[in-house]
């Protein structure tokens, strides 16, 4: 591993929270003038914008703290971007079990990468504080990379993720009875005397929860790379932040990319097997975002190069 081990100025930790919430201000905007109803070509220039912004900060950074941070930097967003593509899926999965209207999905969408930018900034904290306090923990961390590759690989269709049974859903129909129909962007409303939770509200619940379960694998995915709580954290929420914009894209093109969860579970593996032989072999960081970048797409293009045959009609 080759941990960046100087901090950032206070002025670039500035400069990255007024990008970030002028980018998010604008992106919400956007995305509110089309109710919900934004085409592929359009999702395809809104994350095209994302990707130029953090291509931008990360010259920033080149520029002001040196290339080996900037790399780094690169490296982590590249990485977490590329697994956030498979957790777009999931959001898919949720908005459909919810029945979501269109118009609804960019609020749900927007609080639940709010709550991502909260919770990853906890989580990554208490990740570096640990593999600074005890080194030990970076080979729990790369072997529950390991796990999670292997387990995706061998996950079959039946054992994806079902909303239905999350633990969020299940603890709030303790708590609050639930509506099962639509009032406005309400998260709760008011029938009878009696407080209820709406759809909507569940399906933010959902997102989190499964966000929160997302970050377990990715943050230590990114903690593989460098330790730096700046470039860790900055990459992980220029990734998240461009989500909304990606999942109107991928909602599209569902179907289209059948060997990607392929590749991200090689991608996952590498990076497992990198924080296990950190104390003994050092990757460049330019090599592990080369590898990165060529699992990723290589599992793009098989889609297109081998489509997997259609099932036969009996």
């Amino acid at each position: 591993m080759e941990p960046v081990t100087s901090t950032v100025s206070i002025a670039l930790w500035a400069a990255f929270w007024v990008t970030v919430i002028a980018a998010l201000f604008i992106d919400l905007t956007v995305l509110n003038k089309h109710h919900g109803h934004v085409s592929i070509k359009e999702a395809a220039v809104m994350v095209c914008a994302w990707v130029s912004l953090a291509l931008l900060f990360g010259g920033a950074i080149w520029l002001f703290e040196g290339p080996q941070h900037a790399l780094a930097f690169y490296t982590g967003y590249v990485l977490e971007y590329s697994l956030s593509i498979d957790n777009m899926f999931v959001f898919i999965l949720i908005f459909s079990y919810f029945a979501i209207p269109h118009d609804l999905q960019p609020k749900a969408l927007l609080w639940g990468i709010l709550g991502a930018v909260v919770l990853r900034f906890i989580f990554i904290f208490v990740g570096v504080q640990l593999i600074s306090l005890f080194s030990w923990t970076i080979y729990v961390f790369g072997a529950l990379l390991i796990f999670t590759a292997l387990k995706m690989l061998l996950q079959k269709e039946d054992d994806e993720f079902d909303p239905s049974n999350s633990l969020p859903l299940k603890i709030l129909r303790k708590f609050m009875p639930l509506k099962t129909d639509y009032h406005g962007e309400n998260f709760f409303i008011k029938d009878a005397g009696k407080w209820f939770a709406t759809p909507l509200f569940a399906a933010v619940l959902v997102i989190e929860m499964s966000d929160l379960i997302f970050a377990v694998d990715s943050i230590p995915a990114v903690l593989s790379i460098t330790q730096d709580t700046f470039l860790v954290y900055s990459s992980n929420i220029f990734a998240i932040i461009g989500l909304r914009s990606l999942y109107f894209l991928l909602s599209g093109m569902a179907g289209k990319f059948p060997y990607l969860k392929y590749g991200i579970s090689v991608i996952l593996f590498f990076v497992g097997v990198k924080m296990l032989l950190s104390h003994y072999v050092k990757i460049p960081i330019l090599a592990s975002l080369g590898v990165i970048v060529g699992l990723l797409t290589l599992s793009i293009l098989a889609g297109k190069i081998f489509p997997p045959k259609a099932p036969a009609n009996r």
